[in-house]
């Protein structure tokens, strides 16, 4: 039976309390088939320090942890992966600080990834690469003679030809994905925006799933991740109280957001929606309130710091514009909560605000409808320019950039009836159980074992999770 390996930069372990349902799921595949999960350790090494890996076997998978020097995570982490990929990602090019050394950087530290990796590699493994920040891992195992089987999936969206042509070297990041038997992304429309990249490029096309370019023959699949929905659910059911102080929630008509403090979540767009919604139904006024849960991430880049200012302010104005004694209308929280707690808030909020600007996926989305309560759920909001909207139609979808059809959507959401808010919900609920994260994975790991190139290796055909 051959091994699962899975790559990515970084490793979530058993028991991490910011483990969520892909952790969860890439697990019992590597449990299933005797699995390495290889990634940064999140240790910073001195400069002057070789790379090594330190393994460790928890559960009967193994973990392999690499350290990376400051220098790495300033210019190949926040610099080329989250200063230039991320916002082209998102189309967001004018946020995008191209540097040769960053680039550089970035390549480096995937030669190094590639190089820690060939010391456990065995001949019949079957790699996983997980997103932006080691697309070119496949293409430097390849050099060094590795014939495995790999696949690579994106969590990110794939943007439109233009906006990826606006990097220097873009092609170098098409080459290196050329190089793994299947490349899986969100949404058709991600394919479809990475075959138009192909085709503008001499011999490069894309035909069904079948891929040509770079004088490489390779697969490109749709494989929408999901969530562990009936964990989701059943930690919504929980009896037990919320902390005493959400107690000042109750009684009030609760709309959440929860996101990453980011650029690409319009989460300033959707507060100045729920202020425009309050100034325009001063009867909801005193009776309803946006609890808005955002942690702060990758706080060292400027934009983020940006972000953090702009939000931090507008959430000042509008509280101190609308607010009165005893309720204040935009709730600001900037810390992680656990999936416990979360899951029982997404119950009580009547609606679910999912509106960014650009999104993979969202798996927010699904999270709020998984937490319902079935006999009277809440109503999504939705975001068209999230990955789920292509799941999740029955939500109201809305244009994150057009703040008066948001308010009006949150107005909407308020006034829907029950029989109709339960018809919606249950086709979503449905869809939601049908594909959990476990099928994800399960249809990636089977799509990847069908892939024609590399060796003969595969997973156990009796793995529920290899397929």
């Amino acid at each position: 039976m051959s091994r699962l390996v899975v790559v990515s930069n970084r490793v979530t372990l058993p028991g991490s309390q910011s483990a969520g349902g892909m952790a969860v799921a890439l697990n019992a595949a590597l449990q299933r088939n005797n699995g390495l999960w290889m990634g940064w350790s999140e240790k910073v090494k001195a400069e002057e320090e070789p790379s090594t890996l330190t393994e460790k076997e928890v559960g009967g998978i193994t973990y392999a942890l690499i350290d990376l020097s400051q220098k790495d995570l300033e210019d190949y982490y926040y610099g080329f992966a989250n200063q230039i990929l991320w916002p082209i990602f998102h189309n967001r090019a004018d946020l995008a600080k191209y540097s040769e050394a960053r680039e550089s950087a970035y390549y480096r530290v995937n030669e190094m990834f590639a190089d820690q990796l060939e010391q456990v590699l065995r001949q019949d493994d079957v790699i996983w690469v997980h997103d932006y920040h080691l697309i070119p891992l496949a293409e430097k195992l390849q050099q060094r003679g590795h014939k495995n089987r790999i696949g690579f999936f994106l969590h990110t969206p794939w943007p439109p030809a233009d906006i990826l042509s606006t990097l220097p070297n873009y092609n170098r990041l098409l080459r290196g994905l050329s190089c793994y038997d299947l490349v899986g992304f969100h949404t058709e429309n991600d394919r479809n925006n990475f075959a138009e990249c192909l085709r503008r490029q001499e011999w490069g096309e894309l035909n069904g799933e079948d891929c040509r370019a770079y004088g490489n023959e390779f697969r490109c699949g749709v494989f929408p991740i999901s969530i562990d929905t009936a964990e989701v659910a059943r930690l919504a059911e929980r009896d037990d109280d919320l902390p005493d102080s959400y107690c000042r929630f109750a009684g009030y008509d609760i709309a959440i957001g929860v996101d990453r403090l980011d650029y690409s979540k319009g989460i300033d767009n959707r507060i100045d929606a729920f202020n425009r919604f309050l100034r325009s139904n001063k009867h909801r006024r005193r009776k309803t309130l946006l609890l808005q849960i955002t942690p702060k991430s990758r706080d060292k880049i400027p934009a983020y710091q940006a972000v953090e200012k702009a939000v931090a302010e507008l959430v000042g104005r509008v509280d101190g514009e609308l607010g009165s004694v005893g309720w204040v209308p935009v709730h600001y929280i900037n810390q992680s909560l656990g999936q416990p707690e979360l899951a029982r808030l997404y119950r009580r909020a009547r609606v679910g605000l999912v509106t960014p600007l650009r999104d993979g996926m969202n798996l927010v989305a699904k999270e709020y409808v998984a937490a319902q309560n079935p006999r009277d759920p809440g109503v999504l909001v939705l975001s068209r320019f999230a990955g789920a909207a292509g799941e999740l139609g029955e939500a109201i979808l809305v244009n994150p950039y057009d703040p008066e059809g948001m308010a009006s959507a949150i107005e909407t959401a308020l006034d829907m009836t029950r029989d109709e808010r339960i018809k919606r919900w249950s086709a979503m609920m449905e869809r939601l159980r049908e594909h959990d994260v476990y099928r994800w994975c399960d249809d990636f790991l089977s799509k990847l074992n069908a892939a024609p190139q590399g060796l003969t290796a595969s997973l156990d055909p009796a793995s529920p999770v290899a397929g």
